[in-house]
């Protein structure tokens, strides 16, 4: 598959899944980041934060930006130790990325200070994101299955 073809597809795919109606953080978001560099090497990262970006032009800018963007990083980065494994492995492997997403994106809340700079507010902020946390799994989940179809 060429550059353009791959970028077409990556940009397409997060584009959908951001875009139609859909419920909080049910979208292909981690699948996507852990896949396209899996399957086609890291050196796609570039085209997977480049479609992040197209569609966070689109859905708007927030604090949290650089948080979301550096654990879709990180995640592509880690995608190549699953490689090699087999479906099982690799589906932990997304699973895994979708628990670095939360992980990630939820210190940089904390850190913009919505819930105060306390333990309290720090506890908080993962505590109120535990529902958004179970959909990011499910869809990571579904769409990793999704792809591994057609992988």
């Amino acid at each position: 598959m060429n550059l353009t073809k791959i970028t077409l597809l990556t940009l397409f795919s997060i584009a959908l899944t951001r875009f139609i109606p859909h419920p909080p953080n049910f979208t292909s978001l981690i699948a996507i980041s852990f896949y396209i560099p899996l399957i086609f090497g890291t050196i796609y990262m570039p085209i997977v934060l480049f479609s992040f970006v197209i569609t966070d032009i689109f859905i708007g800018f927030h604090n949290v930006l650089f948080f979301t963007w550096g654990s879709v990083v990180i995640i592509g980065l880690l995608s190549k130790y699953f490689a090699s494994l087999g479906f099982k492995f690799r589906i932990l492997g997304a699973l895994s990325g979708a628990i670095l997403f939360f992980i990630v994106t939820n210190f940089g809340v904390w850190v913009t200070g919505s819930y105060g700079y306390t333990i309290s507010g720090f506890f908080t902020c993962y505590l109120l994101a535990l529902p958004f946390f179970t959909n990011t799994i499910v869809a990571t989940l579904f769409f990793s299955i999704l792809i591994e179809t057609v992988y």
